[in-house]
């Protein structure tokens, strides 16, 4: 008589216990996909990564697709970096603004020559965004100064939000913004040079808030002046 392995049982309540959770993450109900989520980031295993990445690019709720990337934090990033690059090329608006987040969160700088221009000035404001956030993350240094003059080029871009988002991009680059910032002050487009002031006082005056920054660069804008440049 072939008596069974000891470990056989704990294999297959194992397996059950991996099988449930890749099917919680694509259930119907956004609070069992969050706990799914929530499970394979307790329990990590290699398995669960092209689910996780697979799933980042489709998931509707917010809170759902903080979880996913940090389940996604919780594996090694000798695993995920490299299908979070992938993910980089995606026709999908989602799966690279996904993918782009979760590398700002893993922080391997290993992914820096994937945050190309093209992602930087991406048409979709999702994905641009969180280019900047990753960009300022993983640029090695030495190179912030590239950094910010294409970032400079975003200046004036999208709404309220986007417009903070760039400001606090190129204010974590440090005193390489000043002379890209000082150039932007003299742009023919209103929208470029009062962004531009704006992020410099916002530089100089963190506490002051962009709200505060932006009502006073467009008023400066208005009158035809700008500190320290022409209008």
């Amino acid at each position: 008589m072939t008596l069974p392995r000891p470990d056989t049982d704990e294999v297959r309540a194992r397996q059950g216990r991996l099988q449930g959770m890749l099917q919680g993450l694509e259930d119907s109900r956004p609070s069992v996909r969050l706990r799914a989520a929530m499970a394979v980031g307790t329990s990590p295993d290699p398995r669960f990564i092209d689910k996780l990445v697979e799933r980042c690019a489709v998931e509707p709720e917010f809170q759902v697709r903080e979880m996913l990337t940090w389940a996604l934090t919780r594996h090694p990033a000798s695993a995920t970096v490299p299908v979070l690059v992938g993910e980089l090329r995606s026709e999908c608006a989602q799966a690279r603004s996904q993918a782009l987040h979760t590398l700002s969160k893993i922080r391997d700088r290993r992914a820096w020559p994937a945050i190309t221009r093209a992602l930087l000035v991406d048409a979709d404001d999702e994905v641009a965004r969180s280019a900047w956030r990753a960009a300022v993350v993983l640029v090695p240094e030495g190179e912030e100064p590239e950094l910010a003059a294409v970032l400079s080029t975003q200046l004036g871009r999208g709404d309220r939000e986007t417009h903070l988002s760039l400001s606090r991009a190129l204010v974590a680059l440090g005193d390489v913004i000043v002379p890209v910032l000082r150039a932007a002050t003299t742009d023919p487009d209103p929208r470029v040079r009062a962004h531009a002031l704006a992020t410099e006082r916002l530089s100089r005056d963190p506490d002051a808030g962009f709200e505060f920054a932006i009502e006073e660069a467009k008023r400066v804008v208005a009158l035809g002046g700008a500190d320290g440049g022409g209008g």
